[in-house]
């Protein structure tokens, strides 16, 4: 049985006047509609589920300190006539009691399985004493809340997401009590899922106080140091506010690390990718526990594959050629076979370096970071080629390219054959809070045109995925719209 494969995401479908600011969202009812789910002080940094599947999820939480945790979990129907025939005559699945621990420092992602596709559940959070897991009647409840199942892959509906990345980077991190208000612009817009694109933290960079809240004015370089980096951000009420609501997938860029690492080389990977795997719900299969690259179906017309652009890549520093990657053998096989046997509408690659603007590295991280190169011959087009030669050579339709890391947005329709038919389409969002990047000169490799080029705000990117259509807004902090595009399906 696949242990971290999952359940959760928000089937609300958007209003058709996508982009606006407050559109509606169409859920199951129940007695929570229109309030907000309860948080005890016993879970400091809030709930999170993610990893939205038709048949699981993963819900995550931390405790401050020891603690015997118990989750419950049914559809809401059997809740409510569990209610009102005021019993509760085993309505409910409903795990064991698990003691958190210091050796995941008190975090715990506890699979929600047997699920049933496209139906909204209600959990419950009971926490007690860590001396008291065999009596249940000693725990509190600490926390509730609700989540829908994907469809079914067969099942054609619509679906509502959004995406960014760069979180509290160069000296703009939490500040204020909500931290980060741009997820409560986020929130407003009713996603189904958020896509968290890498940069969840900034490991390798300081956050002086003032003007930003204390706790973050070192470099983390250590298992534990990088753990308080990521307790850091969940300290920001606007962030822990949306993960309560908004199911997650979350991918690793470089400073989740530091600074343009590449994995095999970087003796801090493996501590940091140990504290990333446990602040963050993210699925790995049983046999590989460290693998981050994963694909998530949302019914009939959408297939996300999930990228990791960092755990196996060659250094940055070597020359482009056969035997440089970014993804490694596994992965990007991986990824080939998936694009070429998928029956989804739309076929979304999240990479969080992007296809073609140029990032070169520096004296410490020397050669180019993304995948289009430089004039010192570093960089990973041989790879990217490879990817766009298979989109090209079996006629991939509906191929769309997500990605961040630059802290500009960006929007792209490539012809790498230039046939004059436009073969996919990139679009690049970022930072969430962070220094915002320079406008630089693009790679002409797969002759892209250029929708959108624009630098100076944070944001954060909105999708609207139809079987007809994707159409995608770029959506300030403010909650101003400040580029739209529909790509129509082929």
């Amino acid at each position: 049985m696949h242990a971290f494969l999952l359940l959760a995401g928000m089937l609300a479908l958007g209003s058709s006047c996508f982009g606006c600011i407050a559109n509606e969202s169409v859920r199951s009812s129940s007695s929570f509609e229109g309030k907000p789910f309860m948080i005890s002080d016993v879970l400091p940094q809030g709930v999170a589920v993610g990893e939205v599947t038709a048949q699981s999820a993963l819900l995550w939480l931390r405790t401050d300190g020891p603690a015997s945790v118990q989750v419950e979990w049914a559809t809401i129907s059997r809740w409510e006539r569990a209610s009102k025939l005021a019993a509760i005559v085993n309505p409910v699945s409903r795990t064991a009691s698990i003691t958190t621990t210091a050796e995941t420092d008190y975090t715990l992602i506890i699979p929600l399985e047997g699920l049933g596709p496209a139906t909204r559940y209600r959990y419950h959070v009971l926490v007690g004493s860590a001396e008291q897991t065999a009596r249940r009647r000693s725990a509190s409840l600490a926390a509730m809340g609700e989540f829908t199942t994907l469809p079914d892959d067969v099942t054609s509906a619509m679906v509502t997401f959004a995406w960014s990345g760069d979180l509290g980077g160069q000296k703009r991190c939490r500040q204020g009590p909500g931290g980060y208000p741009i997820f409560d612009s986020i929130r407003r817009q009713h996603p189904d899922f958020f896509l968290f694109l890498g940069d969840t933290i900034y490991g390798d960079d300081i956050c002086p106080s003032p003007p930003n809240e204390p706790g973050a004015d070192f470099k983390a370089t250590t298992l534990q140091t990088y753990r308080v980096r990521h307790r850091y951000q969940r300290g920001a009420e606007a962030l822990r506010r949306f993960l309560e609501t908004t199911p997650v997938y979350v991918a690793w860029d470089d400073h989740e690390v530091r600074n343009n690492f590449s994995g095999p080389y970087d003796e801090q990977m493996p501590a940091a990718r140990q504290a990333l795997r446990e602040y963050w719900p993210i699925a790995s299969p049983p046999h590989d526990p460290r693998r981050l690259y994963r694909r998530i179906r949302y019914g009939a017309d959408l297939e996300l594959f999930i990228l990791d652009t960092r755990q196996y890549r060659s250094r940055n520093a070597d020359p482009d050629g056969p035997a440089k990657t970014m993804l490694g053998a596994t992965q990007l096989a991986w990824l080939l076979d998936g694009l070429r046997t998928s029956t989804a509408t739309w076929k979304v690659i999240a990479t969080s370096v992007p296809l073609s603007i140029p990032k070169g590295g520096d004296v410490n991280m020397p050669g180019y970071d993304g995948w289009a190169g430089g004039p010192d011959g570093t960089g990973f087009e041989r790879e990217r080629r490879v990817i766009v030669d298979v989109i090209l050579d079996h006629k991939l339709r509906n191929v769309v390219f997500l990605a961040g890391d630059v802290h500009f947005v960006q929007a792209n329709a490539y012809d790498p054959d230039q046939n004059g038919v436009i073969d996919f389409h990139e679009y690049i969002v970022g930072p969430l809070s962070a220094r915002h990047g320079v406008l630089t000169a693009w790679d002409e490799g797969l002759h892209p045109t250029r929708l959108f080029n624009e630098s100076g705000f944070d944001n954060f990117g909105l999708v609207r995925v139809t079987k007809d259509e994707f159409a995608i807004a770029v959506v300030d902090e403010a909650g101003n719209k400040r580029f739209s595009h529909v790509v129509r399906a082929q």
